[in-house]
């Protein structure tokens, strides 16, 4: 396994400071590592320092790629000699909540889909959940006013909202059925190449069974209990893409090496 890390800024050789602790535990569990020029990659080209190694299986850690700027990456790594972990169609899959959705459904919320110019008063008039989890197919709204809303016409608020604060509507709008769930239980598991991780080594059956429905080489699961003791899926990601949470560097890269 071969890791491929973005470079700081104006840089062609240094690894940009979020992850540069990676970097350095992953050479020290064994792992060979390159740089990736963000500026070179910003503009089309694909440049890797060192060389990737001919037939080398590479495994990208890095800044969120919408699924056109991974299919670029893939193709660079391919143009290189390497072989990506991760497809195109995989890395969509696990990073756009409605390609998993329908693999989950019983584990996670009730969701509906929608196109960012939707009249969401109109569309939910009939709808009776008692509240609203609002989020583009990606990322929720993260600022004080959060993504719950109470009623259909505050869920075209938060969607201008996230669209102010990200620039964009990535996808379209997914809103979420409100479940009554503890946020600090939630925990951040890992899969790769079938195989289900967590941070202290213990996996619930649950992450078990997505990791068996799941087709893709490394994604993330996030896992939190409700109040009636379920345990409930509320996302999926591109393991490359994802962050650790509460996973300390050191056994992060001691998965992927162990995996390699």
């Amino acid at each position: 396994m071969h890791l491929l890390f973005p470079s700081a800024p104006f840089s062609k050789v240094v690894v940009d400071d979020e992850y540069a602790g990676e970097c350095e535990a992953a050479r020290s569990a064994g792992l060979e590592c390159s740089v990736l020029c963000a500026q070179d990659f910003d503009e089309g080209r694909f440049v890797a320092r060192p060389a990737l190694p001919g037939g080398s299986k590479v495994l990208y850690r890095g800044w969120m790629l919408a699924p056109e700027e991974y299919t670029r990456l893939h193709e660079g790594i391919i143009s290189k000699g390497g072989v990506p972990v991760t497809s195109p169609a995989q890395y969509r899959q696990c990073h756009y909540l409605p390609e998993w959705y329908s693999q989950c459904l019983d584990f996670t919320p009730e969701t509906l889909f929608f196109s960012r110019d939707t009249d969401f008063k109109l569309a939910l008039a009939m709808q009776t959940w008692p509240a609203f989890f609002v989020k583009d197919y990606v990322k929720s709204l993260t600022t004080k006013r959060g993504s719950i809303a109470a009623n259909a016409a505050e869920v075209g608020e938060i969607v201008n909202l996230t669209e102010q604060f990200r620039g964009k509507i990535e996808g379209g709008v997914c809103v979420r059925k409100y479940e009554d769930l503890m946020p600090e239980t939630e925990e951040r598991y890992f899969v790769l190449n079938g195989r289900a991780y967590g941070r202290d080594g213990d996996v619930p059956q649950l992450v078990s069974e997505i990791a068996s429905r799941i087709k893709s080489a490394f994604f993330s699961v996030d896992i939190v209990e409700g109040v009636d003791g379920r345990l409930r899926l509320i996302e999926l990601g591109d393991g490359q893409v994802s962050s650790r949470k509460k996973w300390s560097m050191d056994t992060f890269m001691r998965m992927i090496a162990d995996a390699a």
